[in-house]
């Protein structure tokens, strides 16, 4: 080790900060913005971001479920000229992954689609039937 220099910097520690005359002192954000990270991959962020979304699973009803919703339904066939307010709550499929979302919506019924097997409310909202979880 070199003897002028004392290890704990005694000699150094209370020297003024050195002031650069051909260079003006760089701004702290400036200064940041060396350190950031570099973006080499473009979109990876969005990848880590849409893999850490969180996605609901589809709930599977059991026999039970499936005939008392087939009752609303018949309910609301026989009601459909009334145009009834009705609050249905439907799984949404994510469009990006698997899984989905469950959602409720509360509105004027429209129609009944028997044949397409959708519930049509007067928003335009289409539910299929075999996304429907609950009807009141």
């Amino acid at each position: 080790m070199n003897q002028t220099c004392s290890e704990d910097y005694s000699d150094i520690i209370h020297l003024p900060h050195h002031e650069s005359k051909n260079h003006p002192r760089m701004s702290m954000q400036n200064r940041a913005a060396q350190f950031a990270p570099f973006a080499a991959l473009t979109g990876y962020e969005d990848v880590i971001q849409e893999t850490g979304r969180l996605t609901d699973g589809f709930i599977e009803l059991d026999e039970d479920d499936k005939e008392r919703l087939n009752l609303k339904v018949a309910e609301l066939v026989a009601r459909t000229d009334e145009h009834p307010s009705v609050a249905i709550t439907y799984f949404i499929p994510d469009s990006r992954k698997a899984g989905g979302s469950y959602a409720t919506v509360a509105g004027q019924l429209k129609s009944i689609d028997e044949v397409q097997q959708t519930i049509v409310l007067e928003d335009g909202t289409t539910i299929p039937f075999n996304h429907i979880f609950d009807i009141r």
